[in-house]
């Protein structure tokens, strides 16, 4: 990477949209082995997110979602307070990771060489079938939440989950509360149905943030060009993510040049101000494939954006800038 090339990353929002490391801070890894807790504010070499090395990568903000396993499902409310209790508690021990509800939080963090947290639910499961408790984590600083995880729940039917419904009579009120509380309506791991059910309703700009090109790589956990186009058009923007399964079905083609083909691929589509990245960090496993090791690699991003000719302009917005209006749109 060429000196002008980590200025200009250094200068400019950088904006991860979804990240599992909250599982890590309570000792709940993701994939088939289990690890004590890991203390983010401190380097490590466990993990792909660490607050010292979102430093050094020159993160502005990184979305922290907080997962179900499904092995949790029937406990998903109290686990998902569990999980932002102890994110809570690392907010409360650090002065260079804070959380912030809006967009001039994260400017305000990035003015100050802070990181800035953005609080996510992945999965409804969390809410159960209360929009009381929707509330209740709004209050607590919920500003993202990804409808299903791929199965089903009381909103609608996850992709991975049999059926041809899509959302239901309360995911429909759930999108309506969303929307009006000013939480951003993430569809990643939705249904083809559940999608097609929430662009048909939405008022307000809905991201996917954390999917890829189907075309490109045929799993239905990815967008297919309409569906891109579709959540393009609400204002919306698709984050692109690092984790193997969704970049190549082998894992040995896995790697950022792969990566970078279904970020060409989307911006050919929706166009430049309607992508951005969504890493998937801490949620995903090396035995498929490895897009960057860690979140130190971001840098490696911006100046591989500026080296395959996308403007200045195009690579902020895509690095950070596109998150950074959708949640000045939704949450202010």
């Amino acid at each position: 990477m060429t000196t002008e090339a980590k200025a200009f990353h250094d200068s400019i929002i950088v904006i991860d949209g979804h990240c599992d490391t909250a599982l890590d801070i309570v000792g709940q890894a993701w994939g088939e082995t289990e690890y004590p807790p890991r203390d983010i504010l401190v380097r490590g070499e466990r993990g792909h997110v660490d607050v010292p090395r979102l430093l050094e990568a020159g993160v502005s903000c990184q979305t922290m979602a907080l997962f179900t396993d499904t092995k949790r499902v029937g406990e998903a409310t109290d686990w998902t307070w569990r999980l932002l209790e102890g994110l809570e508690g690392t907010w409360a021990r650090s002065d260079s990771f804070v959380p912030v509800t809006t967009a001039a939080g994260i400017r305000a963090a990035k003015a100050a060489g802070r990181v800035a947290g953005l609080l996510a639910i992945e999965g409804g499961e969390a809410i159960g079938t209360s929009l009381a408790e929707l509330r209740a984590f709004y209050d607590r600083g919920l500003r993202l939440m990804t409808l299903t995880w791929s199965r089903r729940n009381a909103i609608g039917r996850g992709v991975t989950s049999e059926g041809s419904d899509g959302l239901t009579p309360f995911g429909l009120q759930v999108v309506a509360e969303m929307e009006r509380l000013g939480i951003i309506v993430d569809a990643s791991h939705l249904s083809d149905e559940a999608l097609a059910d929430l662009l048909s309703v939405a008022r307000r700009p809905i991201v996917a943030s954390h999917s890829n090109s189907r075309k490109l790589c045929p799993h239905p956990r990815n967008l297919t060009d309409d569906q891109a186009t579709r959540i393009a058009a609400t204002g919306g923007l698709v984050a692109l993510t690092f984790a193997g399964v969704f970049v190549d079905e082998v894992p040995a083609k896995v790697n950022l040049a792969r990566y970078l083909e279904h970020l060409d691929h989307m911006v050919g589509i929706v166009g430049a101000d309607h992508v951005g990245v969504g890493s998937d960090f801490d949620g995903w496993t090396e035995k498929f494939g490895v897009v960057m090791s860690d979140c130190t690699g971001l840098p490696g991003l911006t100046a591989a954006l500026l080296e395959r000719g996308y403007s200045r302009k195009d690579t902020a917005a895509i690095m950070g800038g596109n998150w950074l209006r959708v949640i000045e749109q939704i949450a202010g």
